[in-house]
């Protein structure tokens, strides 16, 4: 007679403990879901070919119920944590991975999250091929367009005011001052401004602040002007210019209008930031085959993150054989997933050296000037400390990356003296490192 357990998956079939923690949305929730990812915390496990459950003891009386649905993957936990996945969600993928978790038939709570799941999934209507764009009103548009350009024209006497009363009032300028001119941007429905105009308050609080605060100035009031003149842009710049402005694209037009490249993919970072109320997911993704790289957002309002609202199908570590459809610009970065060909897989990116990345990102920056971060995936960098103290990454060339890191013994442990291959997003104060790989380990969140 054969056991009704052939069924279930294997031990082999089970996902490493490096594809797992690629999916913590940062280095904390990682490291508690260590702590929690022990067999005594656990009760009622099992796993089938499908779905991973279990009832994890907490502080209060009753456990979490935790259940993981492997096909996307997606995510459940009775537990208030607003992280996605939370650390039990984590821990649970983290003893299943280790052939802790044996299999069984699923609980009646994990059937039917599993089922809802289903029914959801059987509900959504199939996407036509070419999917039309909603009809826009063009007296509506024309109205938006005049409060914008209304909007962008006191921006510009603001930041001419700035500097004509000279850069050191900003020193001793309260908050308002910057929170004042992004609530009018919003009013004026610019509200893609709104955000750099407030992070202006941070700069006068960071070494060298003057030269920086001035050349926020300047990018600022560059695509003001860019969008005044925006007849005279080529149509790709212009596509730019409105989407830093604050105009959308939908969905639907990008899927049925956007470039579209397959390649296969590999997961090289994610980040989770929380502003406005608002929880953004940003995961950077290399094509293996095109070396091109792409930014894939998701978002939650708060509270909604446990309920699965951010997409955590796109794990660290992982490659997916995709067709991305890229939201138009000048240089196009972010993109939708427009179709999967079979499961994603464990994959190490293939980086390049300091020099190859500074030449590729002083091309985008020469197509859209207003980047605010671009990826970075270096092969074989070691870290190393200038006479500050500061660290940097140093490839086999020489060539040197200062890198932004709070915290820094997680990297460097993970380093441990040797060569890694380290990700993250390059921005004005260095590079934040996202993700490392040693030899032929799983990747490590940083």
């Amino acid at each position: 007679m054969s056991d009704p357990r052939d069924s279930f998956d294997t031990v082999s079939d089970r996902w490493e403990r490096g594809r797992v923690l690629g999916l913590a949305p940062d280095a904390a929730a990682a490291k508690a879901a260590g702590g929690v990812a022990a067999a005594a915390s656990w009760s009622g496990t099992g796993c089938d070919d499908g779905a991973v459950w279990g009832e994890c003891r907490g502080s209060g009386a009753t456990p979490y119920r935790t259940c993981a649905d492997l096909a996307e993957p997606a995510f459940h936990c009775t537990c208030p944590s607003r992280k996605f996945p939370c650390k039990h969600a984590l821990a649970l993928l983290l003893l299943w991975s280790e052939g802790a978790v044996g299999p069984g038939p699923r609980p009646g709570w994990a059937a039917e999250w599993m089922e809802r799941r289903r029914d959801r999934g059987r509900a959504a209507p199939a996407a036509p091929a070419a999917p039309a764009a909603r009809a826009r009103d063009p007296k509506t548009a024309e109205r938006r367009e005049r409060r914008v350009e209304d909007g962008l024209a006191d921006l510009d006497r603001w930041l001419r005011d700035q500097v004509a009363h000279g850069l050191a009032q900003a020193e001793k300028a309260s908050y308002r001052l910057w929170d004042d001119a992004a609530r009018r941007l919003v009013d004026a429905q610019a509200a893609g401004l709104s955000g750099p105009v407030r992070g202006l308050a941070s700069v006068p609080r960071r070494p060298g602040w003057p030269g920086r605060l001035l050349e926020e100035y300047a990018m600022l009031r560059l695509l003001v002007r860019a969008y005044q003149r925006r007849g005279e842009l080529p149509p790709e710049l212009r596509d730019t210019v409105r989407a830093r402005i604050g105009f959308t694209v939908a969905q639907e037009e990008v899927l049925s209008a956007g470039e579209r490249v397959r390649d296969r993919w590999t997961v090289t970072g994610s980040r989770d930031s929380a502003q406005d109320q608002l929880t953004t997911r940003r995961v950077w993704l290399r094509g293996r085959r095109t070396a091109r790289p792409a930014l894939v957002l998701s978002f939650a309002a708060p509270g909604a993150a446990s309920g699965g609202r951010l997409d955590a199908s796109l794990a660290v570590g992982t490659e997916v054989d995709a067709e991305l459809a890229f939201y138009p610009g000048a240089q196009p970065l972010r993109a939708l997933v427009a179709d999967r060909y079979g499961p994603a897989e464990e994959g190490t990116p293939e980086g390049t050296g300091i020099g190859g990345f500074l030449a590729e990102h002083a091309a985008a920056l020469a197509r859209d000037p207003w980047l605010d971060g671009w990826p970075a995936t270096l092969a074989a960098v070691r870290l190393g400390r200038d006479e500050g103290g500061d660290l940097y990454a140093v490839d086999g060339s020489g060539d040197a990356l200062p890198l932004r890191l709070t915290d820094p013994w997680r990297l460097l442990a993970v380093a441990g003296g040797g060569p890694v291959t380290l990700s993250g997003e390059w921005g004005a104060g260095g590079l934040r490192p996202l993700t490392a790989w040693q030899a032929d380990e799983g990747p490590v969140v940083l």
